[in-house]
């Protein structure tokens, strides 16, 4: 089962998470897979933030040292 995607910008996404969508004037599509959403860590330009771990719309939490609150 998908897990619901974050408000864009919404409580609890971290500052540095970057997506596509953020940089491109598109309509949400809520029928398209969350899958298919690239993220990547505005501390090292890849899918993996300085700890090391993947960086998406959940991992991005403030369990993690780097998580920056909006």
């Amino acid at each position: 089962m998908e897990k619901p995607a974050l408000e864009i910008l919404g409580q609890g996404r971290c500052d540095y998470l970057r997506w596509k969508g953020l940089f491109i004037e598109a309509e949400w599509d809520p029928t398209a897979p969350q899958s298919e959403r690239i993220y990547w860590c505005q501390h090292t330009y890849n899918c993996l933030g300085p700890d090391g771990s993947v960086v998406d719309e959940y991992e991005c939490n403030p369990s993690r040292k780097c998580y920056k609150a909006l």
